[in-house]
């Protein structure tokens, strides 16, 4: 039996059904990544012990191995094996945090947006012509790797473009990455991670600190689900755009600290078996 409090926390029966639904797309990912069953397993060995040692410590007292093996139900053993493996390091890829750095400031501030609001064609340094450049505006956010390089590297990954003018364009890429992209595996673990947070943190509350929405309709017809996504990404994109303007903004002006923020959104549509025909809108948080 594990140690658990009378806290308020649905038990691990009424869990059951809402996790299975929650790792199905994951387990169908594992399997067309060969990630096989026993490599999971390793890794939720691991994991359960790394989330025992360091997140439900007891005050002034030793996490002894017995403890951390009531906490997960591992044997002592293996828990010693594993209890050294240390905190896993939440660090961010160089390379994905200069590109979203540049990102976010090339869609945000007004020096390199147009008259709309929208990240503008920059001239590379060499042609001619007013306004700023894409040198400028790497540089605004490091020095430590030449725009050139920069560039190169973006038009290999599709993240920019040429247009009619030779003048350099954000795409949709920079944005949505590519599949392969070292940006789309790292904000899978991230975005996922912080979704499924603070939905964690609204159950374990007594209120609910993060705002975790979401609207649905099921019975639908293809074309009307596919309007419905495309309305969607329009308002999603028109919000995200806003937050990133005003992040810029305070980040300017902040003395800087050990807090994050993060704003996401998701849509999805997909064929359900059954047809199913009651339409409801969903404006509660899950909490």
């Amino acid at each position: 039996m594990t140690e658990r409090k009378d806290d308020g926390l649905p038990d691990a029966a009424r869990l059951q059904q809402p996790i299975a639904r929650l790792l199905r797309p994951l387990v169908r990912l594992f399997i067309r990544c060969g990630t096989t069953f026993p490599a999971l397993c390793d890794l939720l060995r691991e994991l359960y012990v790394n989330v025992a040692v360091h997140d439900f410590p007891l005050p002034k007292k030793e996490q002894t191995d017995s403890r951390i093996s009531l906490l997960t139900g591992i044997h002592r053993k293996e828990v010693r094996r594993l209890r050294n493996a240390g905190a896993p390091v939440r660090q961010t890829p160089a390379a994905v945090s200069r590109t979203t750095q540049i990102v976010a400031l090339w869609m945000a501030d007004p020096r390199f947006a147009t008259e709309a609001g929208a990240p503008a064609p920059l001239r590379r340094s060499g042609l001619e012509g007013n306004g700023p450049t894409f040198e400028d505006l790497v540089g605004e956010v490091t020095r430590d790797v030449r725009p050139r390089a920069v560039l190169d590297d973006w038009l290999d990954r599709k993240i920019v473009t040429f247009d009619e003018q030779e003048r350099v364009v954000l795409t949709e890429a920079a944005i949505a990455p590519n599949r392969g992209d070292e940006r789309q595996l790292y904000y899978f673990g991230r975005n996922l991670h912080d979704h499924i947070a603070a939905a964690v943190a609204n159950i374990s509350s007594s209120s609910s600190p993060f705002m975790e929405r979401a609207v649905h309709y099921e019975g639908l017809t293809e074309d009307a689900a596919r309007r419905l996504e495309a309305l969607s990404r329009e308002l999603a994109m028109a919000a995200l755009v806003a937050a990133n303007r005003e992040a810029q903004a305070l980040h300017r002006k902040d003395e800087g600290g050990e807090w994050r923020w993060n704003f996401g959104i998701y849509v999805y549509r997909e064929k359900e078996p059954g047809g199913a025909h009651d339409a409801t809108d969903e404006e509660e948080p899950r909490s």
